[in-house]
């Protein structure tokens, strides 16, 4: 298995033949993708994103809920750079050193500072750039390759950030600060972890006011609302894509009181966990679950 390295970038081709479902991706680096072939959707909450053939796109380091399409008999297909902070600051430097690059950050907007995603139709440069990417992966040489992978990161970089201003070049930009990698990685690390606001502050080297100023800075939340919204938001993809008790779903998501979780759920998604998976998935429920239902039906009367 090949080894990772913050300073290195990681280059895949990934084709899928067959659509698995909604999955979550954890993700410790950033990473810059092209659809080949397919569309790839972002769920958050009730809202999916759709991406698709022909789109570039941006996923920020944490979790996301992704579900690739394969097109009509065709596979799903993509390529994905991975990319640390550190690595992009360094590409920075290089390009503004050795080319005068201005480089330049001006477009703020709701969607970059909501979504912890971006995607964009690829232009025709950035089209030429990923079938040549795609060319080269099919030789082994290119794959072990290390120098090779550094100078398409950079000339991903360099078309990226060359073009006018917009929501790519933005994230792209704003996740180059090794600072806010360091400090969403913590973040994104601990989310099923039972750890006080305190804990979490000292982890971050950072003063409990300052922390909760910076965290809601990345996030746009308090600390406790936030972690409660990841929870559950994990709580509903298990529902829909494992057979786990209700219960252990709960204590996976860092909800060991059952009753707890039922509570906030349905306070959330307006229905029960039980009820939730019985009409996204149509299967029998089981005499608790059938109970729970009923009581949430006699609640909403």
């Amino acid at each position: 298995m090949r080894t990772v390295r913050e300073s290195q970038p990681t280059i895949v081709r990934y084709v899928e033949a067959v659509n698995s479902g909604i999955k979550s991706y954890n993700l410790s680096r950033c990473a810059i993708g092209f659809v080949l072939r397919g569309s790839k959707h972002i769920h958050y909450d009730d809202t999916n994103y759709v991406i698709s053939r022909g789109d570039i796109f941006f996923l920020g380091v944490g979790t996301h809920y992704i579900e690739n399409i394969p097109e009509a008999d065709k596979p799903f297909e993509q390529v994905v750079f991975y990319y640390s902070a550190s690595l992009i600051q360094r590409i920075l430097l290089h390009l503004s050193v050795n080319y005068s690059l201005n480089i330049t950050n001006s477009h703020r907007c709701e969607q970059c500072t909501r979504l912890n995603h971006i995607a964009t139709a690829a232009s025709y440069g950035m089209r030429s750039f990923f079938s040549y990417v795609v060319s080269d992966l099919r030789d082994e040489r290119f794959v072990s390759d290390e120098t090779v992978e550094n100078i398409k990161m950079t000339e991903l970089i360099y078309l990226i950030i060359s073009h006018s201003e917009g929501c790519l070049k933005s994230k792209v930009l704003h996740h180059s600060d090794s600072a806010n990698d360091n400090f969403e990685q913590i973040i994104y690390a601990n989310i099923f972890r039972d750890l006080s606001i305190e804990q979490l502050s000292s982890m971050t080297n950072r003063s409990l006011t300052s922390f909760k100023k910076e965290f809601r800075r990345h996030f746009d939340q308090s600390p406790h609302r936030w972690f409660i919204h990841q929870r559950l938001l994990h709580s509903r993809l298990l529902l829909v894509s494992s057979t786990k008790s209700i219960s252990e779903i709960g204590n996976e998501c860092a909800f060991p009181n059952t009753s707890h979780f039922i509570k906030l759920f349905k306070k959330r998604y307006g229905q029960t966990p039980a009820l939730y998976r019985h009409n996204h998935l149509n299967i029998p429920l089981a005499p608790q679950a059938s109970d729970e239902i009923r009581q949430a039906a006699g609640d909403r009367i």
